[in-house]
């Protein structure tokens, strides 16, 4: 077998650099800022929807107010932010008194379809994380505010934006290996990243959905963007045998704990400043503990999962999600009827060197680093030819593969720019990667298939812009 290696700088490099561009006029600069509010001043709406906007969008948007039920976090994030506006502990006043044109959702996620509906029905935009909701029926009332207000909610997928991934979508749009028939994706979380879900909120399902919805609703949108089709079946299997009650010892939290000479997981938050600033200082006022302990007998949602997704194109696909692996990252392979497209990213031995996996995460969510400069690979194969490609594609770590840039630019910098690939994400994207999720958590609770129809009043269609 002969390999062939080339590099890539009009793929998916181009596309990123062409079609997720955003140039600054003089005209933009001149106009009256966007009226910005943010709900709920957790690391993510502080630091990559706060810090971050204010200090690349401050010439075109302003934050008019920020609210949280948590007083001490809210002065923290007028600081960190280095905003001086309004805070507020009582969302509608908030709306009421400062009028805002976009509202900012990064709260719980089993509250997010509270603001969301709220806001819209005030008159405001809304951008929501991921996910944009945690189940079938707040998703449903998602969709039907927002065709009754006329507002729009925008879902922030950064990872579509990812230089990676932006050139594997351009390769799927060529169709090299023909038609795509099934497809296999199966994501690691290493145990540094993986546990810190399980001492968060994200470790109780009320809150978070389990991590079917809020982690592997990034996967499954990527999914459903790759393939371009809805889903239309899931079935799926999970079980809680790692974290939470599967262990002979546990402690108040690590900050408190009799056993952290013996546990692989003991996290000193002591020595994170910036988490000891924002959570454990500001404890008194709504009891949250940041450093929980992994084996809480809270924890209910599953820590090995795996899922068969049917779309209405009739592609299968084979997921899984790992909380515990030794190293982070992913890998995926798109079986076509004339060959097969293959991608990964973080796999060790395909790059040949050690990896701090704690450095690893933080640099991944650094958001004001560059980063350093390298290679992911694309591999492509015919079936009935010994030869193969080996796409190089120029990425820089840090941000989410260059994708939480192109993503802001999008939504602040220019919404009108050309989007060929469909980047942008709304309330129908958002909801068919949660419901995905969503089926998933149901086949395994009731032990069946479960059929995305079941769940709200969207109709699946084999193609996405039908």
């Amino acid at each position: 077998m002969k390999r062939r290696n080339f590099l890539t700088t009009s793929a998916g490099v181009a596309a990123g650099a062409t079609v997720l561009s955003s140039p600054v006029g003089a005209a933009v600069s001149a106009q009256r800022k966007k009226r910005l509010a943010l709900v709920g001043t957790g690391i993510r709406g502080t630091g990559f929807w706060g810090k971050r906007v204010v200090e690349n969008y401050s010439d075109i948007v302003e934050f008019v107010g920020l609210c949280d039920i948590n007083p001490g976090r809210l002065q923290f994030a007028l600081d960190y932010m280095n905003v001086d506006c309004p805070v507020f502990t009582d969302f509608e006043k908030m709306m009421n008194e400062t009028k805002p044109e976009m509202v900012i959702v990064t709260t719980v996620d089993a509250t997010h379809h509270k603001f969301i509906i709220k806001a819209m029905e005030m008159g405001a935009d809304v951008l929501t994380e991921k996910p944009m909701t945690t189940d079938e029926d707040k998703s449903q009332a998602i969709l039907d505010a927002e065709k009754r207000t006329g507002q729009k909610c925008t879902v922030g997928f950064n990872y579509r934006y990812g230089t990676l991934f932006t050139a594997i979508k351009e390769q799927l749009a060529k169709k090299p290996v023909g038609e795509i028939t099934s497809v296999d994706f199966h994501w690691y979380l290493n145990t540094y990243h993986g546990a810190s879900y399980f001492r968060r909120w994200h470790g109780e399902r009320d809150k978070g959905g389990t991590l079917l919805v809020h982690k592997a609703t990034h996967h499954f949108d990527l999914l459903n963007w790759f393939i371009d089709s809805d889903p239309v079946e899931v079935t799926a299997y999970g079980d809680l045998e790692h974290y939470g009650i599967n262990n002979k010892f546990r402690g108040v939290n690590c900050r408190n704990c009799a056993y952290t000479d013996k546990c692989d997981y003991y996290w000193d938050i002591t020595k994170d400043q910036h988490s000891m600033n924002l959570y454990v200082k500001n404890e008194k006022y709504d009891g949250y503990i940041r450093d929980n302990c992994l084996w809480r007998e809270d924890i209910d949602i599953f820590d090995k999962m795996s899922a068969q997704i049917k779309y209405a194109n009739n592609v299968v696909v084979n997921y899984s999600l790992t909380t515990y692996s030794p190293y982070e990252g992913w890998r995926i392979a798109f079986n076509g009827r004339d060959g097969r497209i293959e991608s990964w990213e973080d796999i060790p031995w395909r790059q040949q060197e050690k990896i701090n996996q704690a450095e690893l995460h933080a640099a991944e969510m650094n958001q004001n680093a560059p980063g350093e400069v390298r290679y992911d690979e694309i591999f492509k194969m015919h079936n009935f030819d010994r030869d193969f490609e080996m796409i190089k594609v120029e990425a820089a770590r840090g941000g989410h593969g260059g994708g939480d840039s192109r993503l802001q630019d999008k939504i602040f910098r220019d919404p009108d720019m050309a989007d060929p690939y469909k980047h942008s994400a709304g309330t129908r994207d958002g909801a068919m990667s949660c419901l995905i999720g969503v089926a998933a958590r149901k086949s395994i609770n009731e032990k069946r298939p479960v059929k995305i129809e079941e769940l709200t009043s969207i109709k699946p269609h084999p193609t996405r812009g039908a």
